[in-house]
């Protein structure tokens, strides 16, 4: 577990949790690790004292309010909160994994099953928040944990109730991040539909199965010129063949022509089942290969404290096969050790993996000017120490990743 210590300024305690060390930080606040006086490990947020205005603390409460309202066994729970505290807080559930922006990053794109794994159990947990009248309009990797016990999603700071006539955005003002956005949110339209975080998935798992985000640049302004312009398509260069046809209608420029939640569920399942695979079965391999990425039966170190969301472009990295080579069944990885928390934080720079499990990134942030697209050029991965340098054992063990994420016996 990495956490950083805590600072003089920080406190020791915000009602019942006891702080034992700092996650990240945010715009509008810091988020610590901490536990309740019966042991329960919580990831506590806290609005600064420097932005804490009016407008911040009625978003805060909103915050709180929609977090008592969501449930599902894909949402972070919330276990408690004081929004009328002089520091504003609320404590929820702790998941211990990185989130899928940093898991991409470090380790590369998801293989094909397990990416429709992802879309699956992601799309069902959406389409439970709809049911509650609630959208997210946030959806990204950095909101998306990757605990030991399956994906789960994390900050409703930008959720909003579907049938609310109030607002705390003032008009002609969007809100999200430009790389996941729909066109009808970037263009500011109200009100916004269910259709909005289909798209956002549809972002999400592009990165997941290619590395990119459909609409990249260097500047966001770009990127809203790129996703409002109905005559530019997505980039969906690097995606596995089988998702190409999913992803395609998830990210259509009209609301309308994308498909509901639980269309993206049957389409998914769908995918798994034409690798002789079930849902559960998928999932399962979908945890333990995120949970110990690179391995096939060795421990690994947990990881660095996870990301928070992208407020600008996203950075591209080397997309994965998506074929699934015959194997010898594997063995199962053991259960994971814990990794950090987070929430919609920033944490401070991670350091890097151990030499079993890093993975070279791309220098720099490449994005993509108007028109230009990402690299899907492919990018070896370390192997073990000893074989380190050895192109076959790179790839041999790259084909053996992907063989035990689609055919290991479970």
């Amino acid at each position: 577990m990495r956490i950083a210590p805590l600072s003089p300024g920080d406190p020791e305690r915000l009602g019942d949790f006891e702080l034992l060390g700092r996650i990240g930080h945010g715009g509008m606040g810091q988020v610590y690790l901490g536990e309740s006086p019966g042991g329960e490990p919580a990831a506590v947020k806290v609005i600064r004292p420097a932005v804490a205005d009016a407008e911040s603390r009625e978003r805060f409460a909103q915050e709180i309010e929609i977090l008592k309202t969501v449930w599902g066994a894909r949402i972070a729970a919330l276990l408690d909160a004081d929004p009328e505290a002089d520091r504003p807080w609320l404590a929820t559930e702790y998941v211990p994994g990185p989130d899928l922006r940093r898991h991409v990053e470090r380790h590369g794109p998801l293989p094909a099953v397990l990416a429709a794994a992802l879309g699956a159990t992601l799309a069902e947990a959406l389409a439970t928040v709809h049911k509650q009248k609630l959208l997210h309009r946030d959806l990204k990797p950095a909101n998306i944990l990757l605990g030991p016990n399956g994906p789960k999603i994390i900050d409703f700071g930008l959720a909003a109730f579907t049938e609310s006539t109030v607002s705390l955005t003032a008009p002609h003002t969007v809100v999200g991040t430009p790389v996941c956005m729909a066109p009808e949110q970037a263009n500011g339209e109200r009100p916004l539909g269910a259709a909005v975080d289909v798209y956002a998935l549809g972002a999400v798992l592009l990165f997941a199965a290619a590395g990119h985000f459909p609409y990249q640049a260097e500047q966001a302004h770009i990127v809203f010129g790129m996703i409002t312009d109905p005559d530019l398509p997505p980039d969906l260069s690097g995606a596995p063949e089988e998702l190409l046809p999913l992803l395609t209608e998830m990210l259509a420029f009209r609301a309308a022509d994308r498909p509901s939640l639980p269309t993206v569920v049957r389409r998914c399942r769908a995918l798994i089942e034409a690798q002789g695979l079930t849902v559960a079965e998928a999932r399962r391999r979908l945890t333990a290969f995120t949970a110990a990425p690179g391995t096939a039966g060795q421990a690994v170190p947990a990881p660095a404290v996870p990301g928070a969301g992208e407020s600008g472009p996203g950075t591209p990295v080397p997309p994965s096969s998506s074929s699934f080579p015959s194997s010898p069944a594997l063995p199962a990885p053991p259960l994971p050790q814990q990794g950090d928390p987070t929430g919609t934080a920033v944490p401070p720079a991670p350091a890097p993996p151990p030499a079993s499990a890093q993975v070279p990134l791309p220098p720099g942030n490449p994005g993509h000017p108007p028109g230009g697209r990402p690299s899907s050029a492919r990018h070896g991965r370390p192997g073990t120490s000893d074989l380190r340098h050895s192109r076959e054992a790179r790839r041999a063990a790259r084909e053996l990743r992907e063989a035990y994420a689609a055919g290991a016996a479970f």
